[in-house]
């Protein structure tokens, strides 16, 4: 089979308030996904279960050593899913908020490409 690919989404996602760089990078690929109906994968592709789509999440966060990565997958409804997460993104000076359990002035910002691949 030939691995082909599908479409590619790119996303933004930040974390304001908490410092926690699983909810910046979920963010960001919930970004990529939110606006797409891949109706092409049964009319194009031939797909009969969204399972069999392969798709492959690459971001860029701050810390990208503390990202958890089933949470970040548990954001895509289908398919084969795999995730590489690599330093970048960005780090904004915010302000701390004691009760919205801030740890220090950041706010983290991340970025996602989503690919799907279909074989065929």
């Amino acid at each position: 089979m030939a691995r082909k690919c599908f479409i590619i989404e790119m996303g933004m996602g930040i974390d304001q308030h908490g410092q926690e760089p699983t909810v910046a990078a979920a963010r960001a690929v919930r970004n990529a996904i939110a606006n797409n109906a891949l109706l092409g994968v049964w009319d194009v592709a031939g797909l009969t279960d969204p399972n069999q789509m392969i798709v492959e999440v690459q971001v860029a966060v701050p810390y990208p050593e503390q990202v958890r990565e089933e949470e970040v997958l548990a954001v895509l409804p289908f398919g084969q899913k795999s995730l590489r997460v690599e330093n970048g993104g960005m780090v904004v000076q915010g302000r701390a908020i004691p009760v919205l359990n801030d740890k220090n002035d950041e706010m983290l910002i991340a970025v996602a490409a989503v690919t799907v691949y279909i074989d065929n």
